[in-house]
């Protein structure tokens, strides 16, 4: 035993960021916590190894008297190691007693792995004892430790738990949120603090959803770890260490050696569940304002979409269409259902879609008979007395399903039934499910059902906060994570109240939106059968990429908030959620026409493609300023040209997780430049998306990795050195180049997906300074599961291109018509199987244009160029 300074206090004493509700929480429980200077932590000690197949298990006790640092001490562990899979280790530490609260697999079904032994996997472990710190462990991959606890004393308490590995100095860690920030994490001074919260975006703050994976680059190599709790928690990068500080629950790590980026998101992914497969009319551009007044506005925004010739693929509306903002209601004077259900019609004639919002905070009142329904189910979380929950939300106080409690999910798929069949939308949108409310605890006990409260932010002046409770360390836990609000209870579901299996609130709150999302997919995938449901969720946990996709919430109209929409996307790349977009042109605020357009020039490549704005803001659908309008029509072309590239790239991510949007860095980890470039984007492999994020400018100064790269527009080429590139950017512009040594499936672009898909294909084969390249692409029927599929393995090599048919029965209509042979000159003749054909043949600019092709994609062929 030693005494020993907390690395908490020096992380914290580090934290520069805004954390005034944090502090002032902080300062609160200073009084309790006198041991704040340092304290005695014995660690543990291990003994009674058993071995099995694939691993080991062993007892681990308290070396010495309880530290007591934030709670009660446990002092009998159990250790279990796992080698779950060649690439994935399994390492729990729980109490022996299993008092302590775990995710149960009913809610999260963690794929188990086939087991194998230590001497079949990519991954060791070792643990140690140390006299001063007692039991640690390290997790090798080769001679190279990725995860190493020694020296540091492990710490599990009854609402505590403190786990920290050492970490080469300035260490480059990606994932931990959700927070908006800079991809690369400051390795010196980043807390980030799982507790999910209903939010504006805030720089470095915690927001909507809680994912604990993260991913480190080594060497050139990357490894990651995972941490599976439910539990509120601070993750601290500070003094060469990362530490989880987590408010309670078991020590339950897993481990992935990678090498690669898309290695260690496979290998998550496989563990918490792969990326739903959407519908194709998903990858469309999107439109949604909150303040549309009625009805008949939402009719005028399609029309002039269609006059000024923007692709608008989904009309999307937000609370305002509900009566008095009421679930499951339409507004009979503004949003009547029968207008509504004709501007569906009329968008379904179209090849157009809806979407509409749904919040699971109900009104509590016996005359609405949706809260009557589920009062007489019982399926509403409680208050300690067992009384409903009431707190406030849009249509006043409010209750909230209990996702735990026997009834709800068959109540929700009732009322989602009764609203269906009345409008059967095409996806829904899940929002305020983290669950976000407006006031601080059970507001709404004791008040008449009928009535409807103002919202909390409209009084003058503020009502003060209640009076803080440090007795009830469920309010108030010993340990305070950096969560912005002044308690865990504000704006959401108090952490005393009770579900039906017995947990509080505060050892499931961040799991809540999940809970909803899977409850809500189980209800379409019934209600559809065989139809791919699209949904579209706020609040996520790790494997909620298996039912919902993700919007980046309630963002602002700022440069800076559009530079960090990209390291967001990125980030739920690592969560195993590629279906995600940001809001282009920012929520909050009046954007600007510059701001705007350079935001469509992001957002037409983001993998879900959506402007939404909020209710007092300048309206800012892309038609309202011709340029852009036209930046749009020019970034929305580059797009729906790429669908089948798009689409190609999404199965990647069903199959193995793989993120849609990707930072250079996952296809070039040895680039030093690239570690923190998140001012980039690629869509899957090949496309390089080089915008302009900041105001006035018209040029941007874009990294090129050594190869050959082709602008998009006139095939123009860049020979990269692993080096920086001015490139013109006038505003209504955007700068897209193909990564030599790819092949591009794409289609003649129109104003939907359907008629897009209608076109004939075109391949743009790069080719790299060999002359060679390669490239997929893969089809389906984009609307069913049981839909026939066929992936398409395409390569070029000299002067000659294969078209080779790996899998799959679907049946292409569409002919091969066109190629785009970027650096290939001199063609005069081209043979398909052996037989020379009469093609168009063009040179542009260093490159030949191949047209009058009519190529049966359903068979294997040789097209070869003389």
């Amino acid at each position: 035993m030693v005494m020993r300074t907390l690395l908490c206090l020096c992380a914290i004493a580090l934290w520069t960021g805004p954390r005034s509700a944090a502090a002032t929480r902080q300062a609160v429980l200073s009084a309790q916590a006198p041991h704040t200077q340092s304290v005695t932590c014995p660690g543990y000690v291990a003994g009674n190894v058993s071995q099995t197949g694939d691993g080991f298990t062993a007892e681990l006790t308290l070396a010495g008297p309880p530290c007591a640092l934030y709670g009660r001490d446990i002092k009998r562990l159990e250790l279990g190691v796992r080698f779950d899979t060649k690439n994935r280790l399994h390492v729990h530490i729980k109490d022996s007693d299993g008092q302590q609260f775990q995710i149960p697999h009913g809610v999260i079904a963690l794929d188990p792995g086939y087991g194998v032994r230590n001497a079949s996997s990519s991954l060791w472990f070792d643990y140690f004892h140390d006299d001063s710190s007692g039991f640690g462990f390290r997790v090798s991959r080769g001679d190279q430790v990725i995860f190493d606890t020694v020296g540091h004393p492990l710490i599990f308490e009854d609402q505590y738990i403190e786990v920290t590995s050492n970490l080469p100095a300035n260490a480059n860690i990606y994932g931990m949120g959700e927070s908006p920030d800079f991809f690369r994490r400051n390795p010196a001074n980043t807390i980030k603090t799982l507790w999910n919260r209903g939010s504006p975006d805030l720089l470095q703050q915690n927001v909507y959803g809680s994912h604990s994976i993260y991913m480190e680059l080594r060497d050139g190599l990357f490894h990651g770890a995972y941490l599976h709790n439910s539990h509120g928690m601070d993750i601290v990068l500070a003094n060469s260490t990362i530490q989880y500080r987590v408010l309670g629950g078991t020590a339950d790590l897993y481990f992935f050696g990678g090498p690669s980026a898309l290695d260690v998101i496979d290998q998550y992914t496989e563990l918490v569940g792969r990326p739903s497969r959407i519908p194709y009319w998903a990858l469309g551009f999107h439109n949604c304002r909150y303040g549309y007044k009625s009805v008949y506005e939402v009719n005028s925004v399609i029309a002039k979409y269609s006059e000024a010739n923007i692709p608008l693929e989904v009309a999307w509306t937000d609370i305002d269409y509900m009566d008095r903002t009421r679930d499951f209601t339409f507004d009979p004077v503004n949003f009547p259902l029968a207008e509504m259900q004709k501007q569906l019609a009329y968008l379904h004639e179209r090849g157009q879609k809806m979407v509409l919002i749904t919040d699971p905070a109900i009104l509590y009142n016996s005359s609405y008979e949706v809260y009557a329904r589920g009062h007489a189910k019982d399926v509403f979380i409680k208050n300690t007395d067992g009384s409903e929950f009431i707190g406030q939300v849009w249509p006043g106080y409010t209750v909230f399903p209990d996702w735990f409690a026997h009834n709800t999910s068959s109540w929700w798929s009732g009322e989602l039934k009764r609203y269906f069949d009345q409008l059967p939308i095409d996806g829904m949108w899940i929002d305020m499910n983290e669950a976000a409310s407006f006031c601080t605890g059970s507001c709404g006990t004791g008040k008449s059902a009928g009535s409807v409260p103002p919202y909390p932010w409209t009084l003058d002046p503020q009502p003060p906060h209640r009076i803080i409770n440090s007795s009830d360390t469920l309010l108030v836990p010993p340990y305070a994570i950096h969560n912005r609000e002044v308690e865990l209870s504000d704006l959401t579901i108090e952490t005393t109240a009770k579900h039906a299996n017995g947990a509080s609130e505060y050892h499931v709150h961040n799991l809540y939106g999940h809970m909803e999302s899977r409850a809500t997919h189980d209800f379409l995938v019934n209600y559809r059968p065989n139809q791919r449901p699209f949904i579209l969720s706020r609040s996520t946990f790790a494997g909620s990429g298996a039912y919902v996709s993700h919007w980046t919430g309630d963002n602002s109209a700022t440069w800076q908030d559009l530079h960090i929409s990209i390291a967001s996307v990125f980030d739920f790349g690592i969560f195993g959620i590629p279906m995600v977009g940001a809001d282009i042109c920012g929520f909050f605020g009046n954007t600007t026409e510059e701001l705007c357009a350079r935001w469509i020039e992001v957002g037409a490549f983001y993998p879900f493609s959506r402007v939404h704005s909020a209710l007092a803001s300048t309206p800012q659908e892309l038609y309202r300023w011709e340029t852009v309008a036209e930046a749009g029509r020019r970034a929305l072309r580059v797009r729906y040209a790429l669908l089948p590239y798009f689409y190609t790239s999404y199965q990647r991510s069903v199959e193995n997780g793989w993120p849609v949007a990707r930072p250079l860095l996952f296809e070039f980890p040895r680039i030093p430049a690239v570690a923190d470039n998140d001012r980039q984007l690629l869509v899957g492999d090949s496309i390089l998306v080089s915008p302009v994020l900041a105001e006035g400018a018209t040029s941007v100064v874009a990294l090129f990795p050594a190869g050959l790269w082709y602008d998009w527009y006139d095939y123009s080429v860049i020979k990269g050195v692993n080096g920086n590139v001015t490139l013109s950017a006038p505003l209504e512009h955007v700068n897209v180049h193909v990564r030599g040594g790819k092949i591009v499936p794409t289609q003649e672009p129109a104003m939907t997906t359907a008629d897009s898909r209608k076109g004939d294909f075109e391949f743009i084969v790069a080719v790299d300074e060999h002359g060679a390249a390669a490239g997929e692409l893969y089809v389906d029927d984009g609307e069913t599961f049981d839909t026939a599929s066929r992936w398409i393995q395409l390569g070029y090599a000299g002067k000659a291109l294969r078209i080779r048919q790996r899998s799959g029965k679907f049946k292409i209509i569409q002919p091969l018509s066109k190629l785009v042979l970027l650096g290939v000159t001199g063609i005069s003749k081209v043979v398909v199987n052996g037989s020379g054909i009469n093609a168009s043949l063009k040179a542009v600019n260093g490159s030949t244009i191949v047209t009058d092709l009519d190529i049966d994609l359903n068979v294997e062929t040789l097209i070869a160029f003389s």
